[in-house]
């Protein structure tokens, strides 16, 4: 099923394609109209994959740098132009004050400088 998805993202590229059939595996029971998709699956497979391992990772860069061999500013980029082409989700959020451990558990990781750590402990 991956392959079909991957020929199918390559075919559209970055051109908007429209679901007009979806059918059950198990029985002939087929739906015929127009489905919006996921806004995920509007993504190539490529970048599915990439947004997929990065939250595999928990968002970890250091992660990223190593599993695709790139460099940081290659994946800071890769990750702003797929968020460019995300819908924006608004949600009101009272800001809380950060985890002391999960910062220093940022710090431990690298992912995060001494000075950031610092930073974000002063609130």
């Amino acid at each position: 099923m991956t392959h079909e998805w991957h020929n199918l993202t390559d075919l559209t590229g970055d051109r908007e394609f429209v679901v007009t059939r979806v059918r059950l595996k198990e029985s002939d029971v087929a739906i015929e109209g127009e489905f919006e998709l996921p806004f995920l699956a509007g993504l190539r497979s490529e970048d599915q994959i990439f947004v997929g391992e990065f939250v595999r990772c928990h968002g970890s860069i250091k992660h990223m740098e190593k599993a695709f061999g790139v460099s940081y500013p290659t994946i800071k980029n890769r990750l702003n132009r797929i968020a460019d082409q995300l819908q924006v989700v608004q949600i009101e959020v009272e800001p809380t004050p950060e985890d002391p451990s999960a910062i220093l558990d940022l710090l431990e990781s690298g992912d995060i400088t001494a000075a950031e750590a610092a930073e974000r402990l002063r609130g």
